[in-house]
């Protein structure tokens, strides 16, 4: 419960801020709270992956591109994520966390995000997300780019992430996959 009422005023704030470029690096200035760290005292490893959602809300709404989406009824999935920690983040640290569209590919968007305290990087993860059509499938970045008048192809994808979506990918969800451990 904590985490979506932190979601949905993340939202409400969104829609208040100043309006961002999708291609722009948007920044949120948050705090770590009691709630976000375990018994070491520091951000919980999976409290990051929730946080991320907040600059990815942010970056959307505040860009334009939720509201188009939502209108043609296309909604965002992560496909696969990966995050690397540096330095802990203990309770009551404020940080940035920094949102920036990085690459795409033919289906998806390649997110990095960055948990910055003073100017330094204490945390970076990236997230590969797909936008879906209900009930159509899998919005083709192309239509994405068209519908929100922004062209993908000019960002330039690290090699190092195409690699790592290949790498990490499971079966499509109409092809079997079994739970055998090798």
């Amino acid at each position: 419960m904590n985490k979506l009422l932190r979601t949905l005023w993340t939202i409400w704030r969104a829609r208040r801020r100043p309006k961002l470029d999708v291609l722009e690096v948007g920044v949120l200035k948050l705090r770590v709270r009691p709630t976000d760290a375990d018994i070491l005292n520091h951000m919980n490893n999976g409290v990051y992956l929730s946080v991320m959602d907040f600059g990815r809300f942010d970056l959307m709404i505040r860009s334009g591109m939720w509201d188009t989406m939502r209108g043609r009824g296309w909604y965002p999935v992560g496909a696969n994520v990966t995050i690397s920690y540096r330095k802990s983040l203990p309770t009551w640290t404020r940080y940035e966390l920094h949102t920036r569209l990085v690459g795409a590919d033919e289906k998806a968007l390649f997110v990095e995000q960055r948990f910055v305290v003073d100017g330094e990087i204490y945390a970076r993860g990236v997230f590969r997300g797909v936008f879906l059509e209900k009930g159509a499938g899998v919005v083709t970045v192309a239509r994405l780019g068209e519908a929100a008048g922004v062209d993908f192809s000019t960002l330039e994808t690290p090699d190092w992430l195409v690699r790592w979506a290949a790498d990490v990918a499971l079966p499509s969800t109409r092809a079997e996959s079994p739970n055998v451990w090798a």
